[in-house]
This record gives C-alpha cells, structure tokens and sequence, in this order.
C-alpha cells in the first residue's frame, strides 16, 4: 500500500512554505538564547541539579512509574506533590499531568458535556481547541482579549438565544466555560483577568485559565497572573492550569481547583487516565522546581529591566512591528514564511538564536520571529538583535 498521499500532502505544504522539520545541526547553541522558555535560566544554570543534589544526595529517582497511576504509577510522592503545589498557589486541590498539552485535552475532552458550552478566546492554545473537539459541548470563540464580545456573548447565553448555528448567537447552554491564557504564547500579552472574572461571575460562567507563559514569572514568588490579579479565591474561577516544562526547568503539568474537578478528572480524563505516569524522578525534578523558583526574586527583576529595555529599544526602531507587553514573550510580525525564516538566519549568523513562527501555526499575514527574553540575556543582545534587524529593514 502507498503512502503517497502523504507525500502529495506535504509537497502541498513545501509549497506553501511552511513545512515544518526538526533541526540539530548548531541549534543556536553558541548563539544568545532568544527562543527558549527558560526564563528564569534555571535550565541553562543547572539549579535543579543542585537543588536535587542538596535535598538527597544519594537517592536518585526511578527512571520508570511503571503504569498509569490508576494501576502501578501512582505513589505517595506524586500526591504530597499535589498538595504542596495547591497550597503554594492557594488552590484547594490538584491533580498532575504529564504535560500541558494532556492537561488541557483532559480538561476540555472531559469537562464541558453534551448542552454545555466553551466560549474561548480566539488566540488560545491550539491544546485547548484540540480538547475541545474531543468534548461533546458546543463551543465559539470571542475576539482576542475583548471584554465587550465576550459580555455580548454571555448576556445572549442567559437569554436563552440561538440555535447554535450563528456565531453571533450562542446556543442555549447548561454550563458555560470561558478559555482563557493569562500569558499569550505568540504576543506574550497578559488576559484582564479580574475583568474576565468579573464577567463571568455575573453571568454565571466558569473561568478556565492556562498559566503555562506565567507561571514563575509574574505574582508573589512566581505564583501567577491569578495571583497577581487577585482573584485565587474567586467563585468564578473553576480551574487553572500551570505547566513545569517552561520557566520552572522541569516537565509537566498541574491542574488545580475543587477537591471534585480532581476527583473527576481522575474518573473521566482519558489523557489523565490511558498514560504511563510521570516516573519518581520527574516528580522530585517538579519538587526541586518549587523549592528553587519562589526564590528568585532577583532574575525576575532582571527580566523586568531586560523587557522594559527592550520596549525602549524597539522605539528607536518600528514600533507598530512589533506585539507584546511586560511578559518575557515578544513578537516582530515579518510578513511571509519565507522572510521570516530569512530573517531567522540573518540573526542566528549575526549569534541571535530567534526563531521564526510560521503560518499556519499563526495567521496568514502575522508570521513573526518570536522573541523570548531571559534573565540572563543582556542589553548588548538586545542591541544587537536591533542592529541586525534594522539593517535589513
């Protein structure tokens, strides 16, 4: 039998420009790091090892769970993870994923039922809107960050209007469920939060908020933008997801909410369910992130002044090119995959290591080079990363 077809399918998309390969040959190893998610630096200065080091010396981990936690993988670690995670975030309970992606597919895959809906934001991750599909609730999305679509949403929800065919006109819905990201991967712009809140406690919405972009980074000790917004304890804020595999250095994922979304998920989540558990040596990793992040206040200040300077710096160059606000997370929009992948190589040979994100992961027309900031960059990179971009401008 042959694969042909898939071979037609990718030539369709070489053509377009956008196919996508793994690379290894230099990965911008000697070049200034501008496209990871190691914020904080915990990765690049090894202070997981040391933390794990420190705390047992002589233990080690296990390199497998062995099973599903349902049947061999669970274990006492895992569980005083969760708690202790909870309590750190001010959650009443939580449950562990094996990554952010699972976590969001069991979240949405299992929650919203038949006659429920999702409202989500059109610029959520594409992990939520894939737990969507798996799911039985209807679902449309409300523009980007627009507190306004999102009430005019919610009000025509309660009034009992639509059938479901319009996306003017939500349908009727037994429960409603607003996505959200507190940090946006492409923008690296911040949700309103304690306005989304607001709304969706008036409307009798349950609040759904991926922190994967924001956690270590903004509240007290890194805590999150749930936290930073004030709304932890909030009525309308049914669940909230942080990852580990970003500036916390680790891998994997937590949900947190009420002891019965744990107990739930833990019942219905397939991706939570049907999985190898995350193994010893991974949760003491998780561990060691929480005893090391809430502590670097300094690296959080420094990334601060890195962005605040790199707003200054793009002033001096076109600012209506560029997205983004106070989140490590900046964007120069490049339009075409083929400049941006261009531009890309100018960087890396100039010793930038910025990567380019094409469509059709972004819109047609928004294709950018992403720009991660870290605390361990400088402001001579910064100055460099503008020089380059400005001579081929």
């Amino acid at each position: 039998m042959s694969d042909a077809f898939l071979d037609e399918r990718l030539g369709e998309r070489a053509e377009r420009g956008a196919l996508r390969r793994l690379r290894t040959e230099n990965n911008g190893a000697a070049a200034a790091d501008f496209s990871s998610n190691d914020y904080l630096g915990i990765v690049r200065r090894g202070l997981l090892d040391d933390a794990l080091a420190a705390a047992a010396p002589a233990a080690g981990g296990a390199h497998g769970s062995t099973g599903s936690r349902l049947l061999t993988g669970n274990c006492a670690a895992t569980e005083d993870l969760e708690r202790a995670i909870s309590a750190f975030h001010g959650a009443p309970a939580g449950l562990v994923f094996n990554s952010g992606y699972d976590a969001n597919l069991g979240i949405f895959g299992a929650v919203p039922a038949d006659g429920d809906l999702v409202l989500y934001d059109e610029w959520v991750h594409a992990s939520i809107r894939d737990g969507i599909r798996l799911g039985h609730a209807a679902s449309l999305p409300f523009r980007h960050n627009d507190l306004r679509h999102l009430e005019e949403r919610l009000a025509a929800v309660r009034r009992g209007e639509g059938d479901g065919e319009s996306l003017r006109r939500p349908p009727p819905a037994a429960h409603v469920f607003v996505a959200v990201e507190s940090v946006y991967s492409m923008d690296g712009d911040v949700a309103p939060l304690r306005e989304l809140a607001g709304l969706c406690g008036a409307h009798g919405a349950r609040l759904v908020v991926d922190e994967a972009h924001a956690t270590g980074i903004f509240g007290a000790a890194g805590r999150g933008v749930v936290d930073e917004a004030g709304i932890a304890g909030d009525a309308a804020l049914f669940a909230r997801l942080h990852t580990f595999g970003k500036a916390l250095g680790a891998h994997g994922a937590i949900v947190l909410g009420s002891a019965a979304l744990r107990e739930y998920l833990i019942n219905f989540a397939h991706s939570f369910i049907y999985t190898t558990a995350l193994p010893p040596e991974s949760i003491r990793a998780i561990a060691a992130s929480y005893r090391v992040f809430p502590e670097l206040e300094r690296e959080r200040a420094r990334l601060r002044e890195l962005i605040a300077y790199f707003h200054r710096r793009r002033e001096r160059c076109d600012p209506r090119r560029f997205r983004g606000g106070e989140a490590p997370i900046q964007a120069l929009i490049v339009t075409g995959n083929d400049q941006a992948r261009a531009l890309a190589e100018a960087l890396l040979a100039g010793g930038i290591d910025a990567r380019p994100i094409l469509s059709p992961t972004v819109r047609r027309g928004t294709e950018r080079l992403r720009v991660c900031l870290h605390a361990f960059n400088t402001e001579e990179e910064i100055d460099r990363f503008f020089r380059i971009v400005e001579a081929r401008s």
